[in-house]
């Protein structure tokens, strides 16, 4: 069980009980204990950041409140946001361009995607970022930089291995400078492990272009692993930030709790997918938010914004609001949704959906099948699927080539959606607060 399920478990207990003492806090946060350990926290992290709750939450001005359950969740809340660094670290900006980022890290890490990542994302800030491709030693490294260059519409700065990277480095800011591109990201060789070979040439590297940002990009998956490569290239190189790859959740995902505690250092962005748009910047409170089940509004809002058609969106929410939502606006929603991402992520970030979509089907296939089912339905049929009896039923699965059980599925997964549209819906009425600004900005397609 991932660490977000296994605190959300241990608070929906608490919150389950009119009135706590004492006891029922220690014996709370000593199961959020062991699930942080668990989830490859530090010790010292793990056991620091309860003592911190405990002290806070075992007041009489928690324990003796209205909402004592809902009272102690805020703390680990709060607790967990300062663990992680309470504000967002944004990347930095030199006063003469190109502001130049050096991304470091053992091999296998994911700087080379996480570098055109990073150029994909600054070029939606409207930048104009150049890739150095500076690992003449991984075979292919180049010429994978230059695919993700080409992909996002980026360009890769990339003479050969017939140079050393640090005059590939220098090289690269002359180039900058010659083409007005404000951001430099060099894409740097890593080792299967940290020895002084590698260290002598990032050393090097960063006196010949002295870089405004040294990132490091460590696999989230390693859990304490991660921390503790960290905290050798920052003793070394003084890092400026931390790229986390693979953050989804798992149950080795403790990295990004652990990271900035042990290190001092900020986690500046994580990759949570293998498309190039599939990188965040890192927000404390927002990840607090998402471990302890209670959504992410705002990732989602700009998500949206970043996504959907601002005509569509509006046509779709007059809908909502009449009732009127058919199986075509179902599939033109879901089609929206599609551009954002995964979609069952993305509704897992709408505060307390998270556990109802875990059974719904929303993968690619499925949509597929949903497709051809729906164009074979009449016009009516779309608009009012109650009245699918059992022969109109047959003849959609003999025109679309589907089995009557999936047409029933999918109706049953329509019925689900439409229940939890409507839930939205309800939460988007409600005056201010987040879910007043999504609502404002946006609707969605369950």
């Amino acid at each position: 069980m991932a660490l977000s399920d296994k605190l959300q478990e241990i608070f929906s207990r608490l919150r389950g009980k009119g009135r706590l003492s004492e006891a029922d806090v220690a014996a709370a946060l000593r199961e959020v204990r062991l699930a942080l350990l668990e989830a490859d926290v530090s010790y010292k992290v793990a056991k620091d950041f309860v003592a911190a709750v405990q002290q806070r939450a075992v007041g009489e001005e928690v324990l003796k409140s209205l909402t004592p359950g809902q009272q102690v969740v805020k703390i680990v809340d709060e607790e967990l946001t300062a663990l992680m660094g309470t504000e967002q670290s944004k990347l930095a900006v030199s006063s003469k361009p190109p502001t130049v980022v050096m991304m470091v890290g053992l091999q296998g890490s994911g700087k080379t995607t996480s570098s055109a990542k990073i150029g994909l994302y600054l070029k939606g800030q409207g930048k104009r970022p150049l890739l150095a491709a500076a690992d003449i030693y991984r075979p292919a490294a180049i010429e994978q930089l230059q695919v993700l260059g080409q992909q996002a519409e980026i360009p890769v700065f990339a003479p050969g291995p017939q140079l050393n990277p640090v005059e590939i480095a220098r090289q690269a800011v002359d180039h900058a400078l010659q083409h007005g591109n404000d951001y430099l990201i060099i894409d740097t060789a890593g080792r299967l492990h940290i020895n002084e070979e590698l260290m002598a040439e990032l050393k090097a590297m960063r006196i010949a272009v002295n870089p405004a940002e040294i990132l490091l990009v460590v696999d989230a998956m390693l859990g304490q692993d991660a921390v503790k490569v960290a905290a050798s290239f920052h003793e070394q190189l003084t890092i400026s930030g931390i790229v986390l790859t693979k953050l989804d959740g798992d149950t080795r995902g403790g990295a990004a709790l652990s990271v900035k505690a042990v290190t001092g250092c900020p986690i500046k962005f994580t990759g949570t997918g293998e498309k190039l748009a599939a990188l965040e910047p890192f927000y404390p409170d927002r990840m607090a938010s998402r471990i302890l089940g209670m959504g992410d509004v705002l990732t989602l809002i700009e998500k949206a914004q970043q996504n959907f058609d601002a005509q569509k969106m509006a046509e779709m929410e007059a809908k909502l609001r009449q009732s009127r939502f058919t199986l075509d606006d179902f599939l033109a929603q879901v089609a929206e949704m599609r551009k954002m991402g995964d979609m069952k992520e993305m509704l897992a970030l709408v505060p307390g959906l998270g556990k109802q979509i875990k059974n719904v089907q929303l993968d690619e296939k499925q949509l597929t099948v949903a497709e051809s089912i729906i164009q074979s339905m009449t016009k009516a049929e779309r608009e009012t699927p109650a009245i699918l009896n059992g022969s109109r039923k047959r003849r959609v699965a003999l025109g679309s080539g589907r089995q009557v059980q999936e047409i029933n599925r999918l109706l049953k997964q329509f019925e689900q959606m439409q229940k939890m549209m409507k839930q939205l819906n309800a939460m988007q009425s409600g005056k201010g607060g987040k879910m007043g600004k999504l609502g404002r900005g946006m609707s969605f397609p369950f």
